[in-house]
């Protein structure tokens, strides 16, 4: 199998069978997919909860408009994105750099400072959408990962973001949840989505081609 046949036969589940759980191995290679995304300069501005407690679970459906998903899938992932830049943070991650590659610590000075002065002279709500827009990369990476092991992915924005840091103390982290992805089985027999056709843009309309 290739990507593109992994993409064609993923799409966004809307009934998980419960009963059939993901093992751990599999769940790991998908976080790994995350970590190893690319993001803006190098800072991975944000984490991954991963949560397979069914009470919590249960807890978080009335906060995402009832989507069962949230409770039938194997394994809940919530990416939480900074809620803010701030020198440690962007020190803490350079320092991580330069250890793991043996430079001098401040072989990125230059470029740290100038990160600073971008970032840290910016309101904090546009600097989190931006830290958000990175995790949006890794989430892509996670579900392109899951369809390769042939697990089922649903993405999903309609939760209540507010609640949900509250429910998972997501502030005193300095987090702010930005989308969940529950990970599971599709149910082939009561899933309404699972037989009916992928259907996109065809080529000519998404495509603009500039030579």
């Amino acid at each position: 199998m290739n990507l593109i046949d992994d993409l064609k036969w993923r799409y966004a589940v809307k009934k998980f069978d419960p009963a059939k759980k993901v093992k751990q191995e599999l769940v790991e290679q998908i976080i790994e997919a995350a970590r190893l995304a690319p993001t803006s300069s190098g800072l991975q501005p944000f984490r991954i909860i991963e949560i397979t407690n069914q009470d919590l679970k249960e807890k978080i459906v009335p906060l995402a408009m009832n989507q069962k998903q949230v409770a039938d899938c194997s394994h809940l992932l919530v990416f939480a994105a900074w809620d803010n830049y701030t020198e440690k943070r962007i020190d803490n991650i350079y320092s991580l750099i330069t250890t793991e590659r043996e430079q001098a610590p401040d072989q990125y000075s230059d470029y740290t400072n100038r990160l600073k002065k971008a970032y840290l002279n910016r309101p904090g709500n546009e600097n989190f959408d931006h830290a958000a827009r990175q995790a949006y990369i890794a989430l892509g990476f996670a579900m392109a990962m899951a369809a390769e092991l042939r697990v089922d992915t649903t993405p999903m924005e309609g939760f209540d973001n507010n609640a949900l840091d509250q429910l998972l103390d997501l502030n005193k982290a300095g987090l702010k949840s930005v989308t969940l992805l529950p990970l599971g089985y599709r149910d082939e027999l009561n899933d309404w989505l699972v037989n009916l056709k992928k259907v996109r843009h065809p080529e000519d309309e998404f495509l603009v081609r500039i030579r």
